[in-house]
């Protein structure tokens, strides 16, 4: 990748990077879920042959689109060679495989372009909500709806954080709660949890439909970096509890993010 210019070449990939994300979509959502099979990861969690066709499909298109660029994929990351010092893609293939395997939703595909540790580019998908969004750091977000034509494409911005009295709306996971994240949703008296599922979480901050997104226990680098775009290019901003930025690609701790807080205001504590 050329790195003099990564805002141009991340413009140029986008769109082909989202006709990749809806293909990956389309699979999933094609797969039965009352026959497929689950299997179960090393650390417990769940995978299916959802998971399996979209990683596929995701890096087939990845290698015609852009074959210059490596990545990293939940699905293949023990194959993968670090750390990344330059630029590479993110990719969860389905984020919210519980979820999936419960029938809800709230699932996504998620994927990112990550440049000198920061996620530059990323798009977020829930294929079975009809809905993508998408954004490049210092260009701007999108959410896309999705029908039987040409996509409905509107610009998206974070908002501001309530007045003084009035309540936080608060993205939380319906599937993994802590007693850290609570704390710090309880010092925001009046706060409104709204449980959501996958990166969902980070789309509706994007769009200001909730200010703030806390998840302060581990999860995975794939988790969140195409997000962490997308909230970022819509004006937000994400870091860890004391405010510092997050780093992804070093391989540290198995790919873990020890913990995030999405800002739809960047100017909020």
């Amino acid at each position: 990748m050329n790195e003099a210019r990564p805002g141009d070449r991340a413009a140029a990939l986008i769109d082909p990077l989202t006709e990749i994300v809806i293909r990956a979509g389309a699979a999933i959502l094609a797969v039965d879920r009352s026959a497929m099979k689950v299997d179960g990861k090393t650390d417990g969690s769940p995978v299916t042959e959802a998971d399996l066709t979209a990683d596929r499909i995701i890096a087939e298109g990845l290698a015609t689109v852009a074959p210059d660029i490596p990545s990293l994929s939940e699905e293949r990351a023990a194959q993968t060679p670090l750390p990344y010092t330059e630029s590479f893609f993110l990719i969860d293939p389905l984020d919210g495989t519980k979820e999936f395997v419960a029938g809800r939703d709230e699932f996504t595909v998620n994927l990112a372009l990550v440049t000198e540790g920061a996620p530059l580019l990323g798009i977020v998908s829930a294929p079975a909500l009809g809905l993508i969004w998408r954004g490049i750091v210092g260009r701007g977000a999108e959410r896309l709806t999705l029908g039987t034509g040409k996509p409905q494409i509107e610009p998206i911005r974070t908002r501001t954080c309530p007045p003084r009295g009035q309540p936080w709306m608060v993205a939380v996971s319906r599937l993994h709660g802590d007693a850290r994240t609570e704390a710090f949703i309880a010092a925001r008296p009046g706060a409104v949890r709204r449980e959501l599922g996958s990166a969902v979480k980070f789309g509706r901050v994007a769009e200001g439909a909730v200010d703030i997104y806390p998840r302060l226990s581990p999860t995975s680098e794939w988790d969140v970096a195409a997000g962490h775009a997308v909230v970022t290019a819509a004006g937000g901003r994400i870091t860890d509890s004391s405010g510092a930025a997050l780093v992804f690609g070093s391989g540290r701790n198995g790919f873990l993010v020890p913990e995030f807080i999405a800002w739809g205001d960047p100017k909020a504590i």
